[in-house]
């Protein structure tokens, strides 16, 4: 999408970008900004999480959810005291601008897709916006660059979820394993709520988000909704979502599994004909939530 995969050599832009001393182009995805006097408590109705405080220069996630509960849009957020800027999946902007511009009534607030006017940069553990006429001055005064294939190896490493390549329409934060990092269990009614804390507290999500260890005989990674399946009764138990190549873990992939499949289950990752060996390595625990037990 208009974005470098690599420069030339992908594992050595993931030890660069690891250490801290480099940076990604990830200017297709999308900006969304709001200004407003009331655009912080209108936001903190609509989303998971609290950002009614929200202090400026503080980066949070917040999911925009449906009515029962399935994610619609994950946002990174921040605020710089007058304006709220949304970082968002590519191509989405338009949609999240549309709903929200929807929900406005009354409210002191402005939204607008500003994906042309800015642009998103990366590094090991944060991201920021410049001015998209800024962004090839910027990537050329790096000390280093990275490639998104080393970005993204980094992040399914790390077991971080995006939503669209390692969720479906179904999806809950729950699975994903986004109740820590982008939902506030404390705040009060948002859209989706109900289903959130039904199943946080009574548990079991009916899946589970896990990091697969591949065989790396294969000379391929399995692609976007590959079935994954018990080993011993080939019955298929989960989809593929994100996969790579990681510089020190070899092949790995996110995917989103059953959540009866036992942790150490012997997997196969239906991939080109062949079934490629996997191991689980848990992100989402099978039990999550259950802080009321019947």
């Amino acid at each position: 999408m208009g974005v470098a995969a690599h420069y030339g050599d992908p594992m050595r832009e993931q030890r660069l970008l690891d250490a801290g001393g480099a940076l990604v182009d990830l200017s297709h995805h999308g900006v969304v900004r709001i200004c407003g006097p009331d655009r912080l408590t209108w936001l903190h109705s609509l989303l998971s999480q609290d950002v009614a405080s929200l202090a400026p220069g503080v980066p949070v996630q917040g999911l925009l959810l449906s009515p029962h509960g399935h994610v619609e849009h994950h946002l990174r957020l921040q605020d710089d005291g007058e304006t709220t800027t949304a970082l968002v999946e590519p191509g989405s902007g338009p949609a999240l601008v549309e709903f929200l511009r929807s929900m406005q009534f009354m409210m002191r607030v402005e939204v607008v897709d500003a994906t042309e006017n800015w642009a998103v940069i990366g590094s090991a553990d944060s991201e920021q916006v410049v001015p998209r006429a800024d962004l090839q001055p910027v990537m050329a005064d790096a000390d280093s660059v990275a490639g998104v294939w080393a970005h993204e190896a980094l992040r399914i490493a790390a077991g971080i979820p995006r939503l669209g390549l390692d969720t479906d329409h179904r999806t809950i934060p729950n699975e994903a394993g986004w109740i820590e990092s982008a939902v506030h269990l404390d705040k009060g009614c948002y859209r989706g709520q109900e289903t959130v804390a039904r199943v946080h507290t009574l548990g079991r999500p009916p899946r589970r988000l896990t990091r697969l260890h591949l065989d790396g005989s294969v000379d391929h990674l399995p692609e976007h909704g590959d079935p994954v399946v018990l080993r011993e009764t080939a019955k298929q138990v989960g989809l593929i979502g994100s996969s790579t190549r990681h510089y020190v873990d070899g092949p790995l992939a996110l995917a989103l599994l059953k959540r009866s499949v036992p942790v150490d289950a012997p997997l196969l990752v239906q991939s080109e004909g062949v079934g490629v060996a996997a191991t689980q390595e848990v992100v989402v625990e099978p039990e999550a939530g259950l802080h009321v037990r019947p």
